[in-house]
């Protein structure tokens, strides 16, 4: 499986530079992964709120590859438990689907051109994360699926 991170912006303190790089190379053993950056738009008006939006959405959707099965991180998306978000990639994996793109917006959120091709929006929580700490946390909760799923225990 091929799993790609897309976010927009970039981690600029260290130590969670090196906790994403850990867990990045934790999770070669199970699956193809990469993260790409896109550019996030510098807010000088609030007014343009959505435009600065339009314009990230346009540099994510250059990095999807046609047949992908998207998953957006939203607010309003779905919960899982870590179980059962095991369980999902599981499915998708088994519907033979081999490539999963999350995508994790900036700090306007996502445009409604990104939040409607996704197969599937989920929520961490309804607070609101940082960017970078959203990554951690996701790239975490990948690798904890694929340990539940080869059943080690890591996930305990």
């Amino acid at each position: 499986m091929n799993i790609k991170i897309i976010a927009v912006g970039k981690i600029k303190e260290q130590y969670l530079k090196d906790a994403i790089k850990e867990y990045e190379k934790r999770l070669m053993s199970f699956c193809s992964f990469s993260v790409v950056e896109v550019v996030a738009e510098q807010i000088n008006d609030e007014s343009l709120c959505e435009k600065y939006k339009e314009i990230e959405a346009d540099r994510i959707l250059q990095n999807i590859k046609q047949n992908s099965y998207i998953i957006t991180l939203e607010i309003k998306g779905k919960s899982f438990s870590s179980e059962s978000f095991a369980q999902k990639i599981k499915d998708i994996s088994n519907e033979g689907i081999n490539d999963v793109v999350f995508i994790i917006g900036g700090a306007n959120g996502l445009h409604k051109k990104v939040s409607d091709i996704a197969n599937l929006k989920i929520s961490f929580s309804q607070m609101t994360f940082t960017h970078q700490m959203i990554r951690l946390l996701l790239i975490e909760q990948i690798y904890r699926a694929f340990k539940i799923n080869a059943n080690e225990p890591y996930h305990r």
